[in-house]
């Protein structure tokens, strides 16, 4: 008698513990269900990359797991809208981007994060109107955040990383440092260290050539000044730049004598030049 009373109260103990649990774990465990990135439209070179496998990427294509992604080759471009019309990403030439996180919460909220390990991307979404909803930039860098707002991001070869905002706000955290981006300003992030103070907006493709010429006869120097925040890529790839936007380059010397260069600020505004050797 005496071992089933024991038995009994430790049931009915068991039983008061999950009733405390079961409404925390209702708060804090995500819900997984069905959620995607559809692929709406492409032009150039676009592929679709599911673990090791690879193929040219279509029109209504999801991306539906961690680590599905998209890559675009030179001139290409792609524009992902995010499951119930959440925001879009128009994702530019030469960028790398998969998914590193896609749930939903308990709450209904909507949880999608994206990394960008190279190359440039312009997010537009919607205000959230369920509190748990997140839309997420990472790169290697660090880390923005979204909750309603039009910006652009950009990423060097070297993983250093713009942010601009064009409407609303957005926060960037790196080192366990958050700063908070507003409509009309910039900010920048260079791996390993804190985002930047944020400064006003620019936005300007302008390349300001310092250097052009040939060198030994087979081979031409370029240099000059970007906007730090800026891409640059000459003859299809992409250069890497000081902290300043100053690159210098040398390359073979073309046959005509003419190098492509294009210029791609965070917002996706885009110049190109046709430099012409002397």
């Amino acid at each position: 008698m005496q071992r089933q009373t024991r038995i009994l109260l430790i049931a009915t103990g068991w039983l008061a513990v999950l009733s405390v649990l079961q409404p925390l774990l209702a708060q804090t465990l995500p819900v997984r269900v069905n959620r995607w990135l559809e692929l709406r439209q492409t032009s150039g070179s676009v592929t679709f990359v599911q673990g090791s496998r690879t193929q040219p990427a279509r029109t209504g294509l999801r991306l539906q797991a961690v680590g599905d992604g998209l890559r675009t080759g030179a001139s290409a471009r792609a524009t992902l809208a995010v499951d119930t019309q959440i925001g879009f990403v128009q994702v530019s030439e030469n960028t790398d981007l998969h998914i590193t996180e896609l749930r939903t919460t308990s709450n209904g909220g909507r949880v999608t994060e994206l990394r960008i390990n190279r190359g440039q991307a312009r997010l537009q979404a919607r205000p959230f109107t369920v509190p748990d909803t997140e839309l997420n930039i990472r790169t290697p860098a660090g880390v923005s955040g979204v909750r309603g707002t039009i910006f652009g991001i950009s990423v060097q070869p070297d993983g250093r990383t713009g942010v601009v905002t064009q409407e609303g706000i957005v926060v960037t955290t790196a080192q366990g440092q958050s700063v908070a981006v507003r409509a009309g300003f910039q900010s920048s992030i260079t791996p390993g260290e804190p985002p930047t103070p944020p400064t006003p907006l620019v936005d300007d493709p302008s390349l300001n050539l310092r250097i052009l010429r040939t060198v030994e006869g087979t081979t031409v120097e370029i240099g000059g000044r970007v906007d730090p925040l800026n891409l640059l890529v000459i003859e299809e790839t992409t250069q890497i730049l000081d902290p300043d936007g100053e690159f210098n380059v040398r390359l073979p010397l073309p046959a005509d004598r003419r190098i492509q260069a294009l210029v791609t600020t965070p917002l996706g505004q885009q110049q190109a030049y046709e430099l012409v050797v002397p």
